[in-house]
């Protein structure tokens, strides 16, 4: 054990004398993902409450076949302005960008409406222009909102109750949680997470193995009375405590970006507190002996830093791989999922975010598959740095 200690000693050591490294490692991928997180969600957020509120300007073509129907526009806070003279310079002006949705009402739309015939409007918008497909809807809305007025108002007129054009009373029963709601938008956390978590080892896993081969001080370092596997035992150790310092600096800086998010505003309150920091952590905890072990498996097959870099950068994409598709499909927890490392631990995370209860089994099955792995990884290690070939 002293020997193993001596070589951790000794490579956590020379990764603090780096302080860029260390930079890089302990703070742009803890600290950039939640402040790029905390942008995102915050501007999504303040961008759909004030498209709500705002006034919106709606140009209209024929303001003067439909005056009731503008006043209606105008109770619902849309500006009604002139549009384009032709219904021609209306397209135009939206595929140039000139406006985002115009409004087109034909002459004949009062004697439509005096026939009780169905009044034709057109709703003039770029449905590639996110910004204008929103403001679209908005209007689109308004619009069926007047018709299903006009509709009860003709029913009433004739003596016919609206109600028999709702067969059906639907009631919508949404057994979701605020903190079940928070899901949604902070699945992807889990993401950030282990990105954070590899890059705060991705360093020292390079510089202790295709690092040494290239500064020609590996071959030195073996002939030492330490056995190879207590080496690279040593180093993965190393390398394992750097990715837990950067998952801890990665959760709690999550912890205090939540706090600068409105998520309440939209009914969310997110599970995050000091509690649930630290069962993520020990959560997250045993995939790190995978990507300590699986970085320095890669990393001592390259001749360079800059091809390890290259290979480490493509292996860093992997685990995160299920967490995105598992996210677009937005699947529960099963007992075979458990079985996956990342993907577990993903899932098991979103559990404690929504503040449901954690399946014992589901997480004794991970904790120890991922174990298993990392073991199995961090023999193959030792296996490696058994060849002489290592050295070539």
């Amino acid at each position: 054990m002293r020997t193993l200690f001596t070589v951790f000693r000794k490579e956590v050591v020379d990764n603090f004398r780096d302080r860029r490294t260390m930079a890089s490692a302990l703070l742009m991928g803890p600290l950039f993902g939640p402040i790029l997180f905390a942008f995102v969600i915050n501007l999504s957020v303040e961008r759909s409450l004030s498209d709500v509120e705002k006034s919106l300007e709606v140009p209209i073509l024929g303001v003067e076949h439909a005056p009731n129907l503008v006043r209606y526009l105008e109770s619902k806070n849309l500006d009604i302005i002139a549009g384009p003279e032709t219904r021609e310079l209306a397209i135009e002006a939206v595929t140039a960008g000139i406006h985002d949705i115009v409004v087109v009402i034909p002459e004949n739309f009062g004697a439509q409406l005096t026939d009780a015939m169905p009044a034709r409007i057109e709703l003039i918008s770029d449905q590639a222009n996110t910004t204008a497909d929103r403001d679209a809807r908005r209007v689109r809305n308004a619009l069926r909102n007047y018709n299903d007025e006009l509709a009860t108002i003709r029913l009433l007129a004739r003596g016919v109750s609206p109600l028999v054009l709702r067969p059906l009373n639907i009631d919508d029963v949404d057994v979701s949680t605020a903190s079940g709601r928070s899901g949604i938008l902070l699945g992807m956390m889990s993401y950030f997470f282990l990105f954070a978590m590899l890059m705060g080892g991705m360093y020292l896993a390079i510089d202790t193995t295709a690092g040494e081969r290239e500064r020609g001080s590996l071959e030195p370092l073996l002939t030492l009375p330490v056995t190879r596997d207590k080496l690279i035992l040593g180093k993965i150790i190393a390398t394992c405590v750097f990715m837990a310092l950067s998952l801890m600096l990665s959760l709690t800086s999550f912890f205090f970006a939540l706090k600068f998010m409105p998520l309440e505003e939209l009914g969310m309150t997110p599970n995050f507190g000091p509690d649930v920091v630290g069962k993520s952590f020990l959560l997250l905890a045993p995939f790190i002996l995978i990507g300590a072990s699986v970085m320095t498996l890669v990393a001592s097959f390259t001749k360079s830093y800059k091809e390890a870099q290259t290979w480490l950068s493509v292996v860093l994409l992997a685990p995160t791989l299920p967490i995105l598709i598992v996210s677009l499909l937005t699947l529960r927890p099963r007992l075979e999922f458990m079985f996956i490392p990342s993907l577990s631990q993903h899932l098991l995370l979103i559990d404690l975010i929504k503040n449901e209860p954690v399946n014992t089994a589901h997480l004794a099955i991970s904790v120890t598959s991922t174990l298993l792995f990392g073991a199995m990884l961090t023999w193959l290690c030792a296996r490696l740095y058994r060849r002489e070939g290592l050295l070539v």
